[in-house]
This record gives C-alpha cells, sequence and structure tokens, in this order.
C-alpha cells in the first residue's frame, strides 16, 4: 500500500454568511454547489471541494507573515499567461476585488484577488508539469 498523501481534496474556508458567499463563489467563480445548510456550503471548482464554513466576523484564511505581510493560503493555477491576462479581465468585469499581474521573480506571473470576506488567494500562470501530464494538457 503506497502510504503518501496524494491529493488535497477539500479546503475550508471561513465566512461571515454562507448564502451570500455560496452565490458568490458560484456567481462569480463559477463553483458548483454541492450542498448548502446554514453553517455550510459546500462548492466544486478547480479540481476539488471548498467548504465555506460560517464563521465569527472578520475571520478569514490569511495569514501574516513575519514581516507584517498579509499572505494567502492558496494558489490557483491557470495555463499560461494569456489565460492569467484573461482572468484579470473577466475577475475585473465582474467586480472582483483583485490585485494588479506581477512578476515576482520567478517563472510566470501572478494576481491576487478577495472573496467577499476579505480571503485572499493567488493566481498562477503556470500549471504545474504532474497536471498537465495527468489531464493531458498541451501548450
Amino acid at each position: 500500500m503506497n502510504k503518501k498523501l496524494l491529493r488535497v481534496g477539500t479546503t475550508y474556508i471561513p465566512v461571515s454568511n454562507v448564502e451570500h458567499s455560496s452565490e458568490w463563489y458560484v456567481n462569480k467563480l463559477g463553483a458548483e454547489l454541492s450542498y448548502k445548510d446554514e453553517d455550510k456550503a459546500i462548492l466544486n471548482f478547480a479540481n476539488q471541494s471548498f467548504f465555506l464554513v460560517k464563521s465569527k466576523e472578520n475571520q478569514s484564511s490569511n495569514f501574516y507573515d513575519i514581516c507584517g505581510v498579509e499572505r494567502f493560503s492558496i494558489t490557483f493555477e491557470v495555463n499560461g499567461l494569456n489565460a492569467l491576462e484573461a482572468i484579470h479581465r473577466d475577475f475585473i468585469d465582474k467586480q472582483i476585488r483583485i490585485g494588479a499581474i506581477e512578476n515576482r521573480g520567478h517563472s510566470g506571473r501572478n494576481f491576487v484577488f478577495f472573496d467577499l470576506d476579505g480571503n485572499k488567494f493567488d493566481v498562477w500562470s503556470e500549471l504545474s508539469p504532474i497536471f498537465k501530464e495527468k489531464y493531458l494538457i498541451s501548450q
């Protein structure tokens, strides 16, 4: 038996209003709603499940690094710079709070975006080679 961790199956995201947040993720990010009650919603997108969990106010998945910079805990990947630029424009059109496309000194480009509760997420223009190979994605 292979005892290695194989994938991340579920990510939990704190939200203040499950109803509003689940609608936002469905309408803005194209998530598929698979379950919802007063305390949580289960969404599927980006090849995994996300649980939106009703939390106390002013909670987020963000954290601060040693220099006091607010960081994201999740980076989504897209297939290339053109795809990154296209989703950036789409997020602008959907009035999602986003940052500028950045060169962070490594391959590819990135930008950040925020959900209704200020959860900060990253988008990177480089798909992992293993994902590309598994899903037969070519440039």
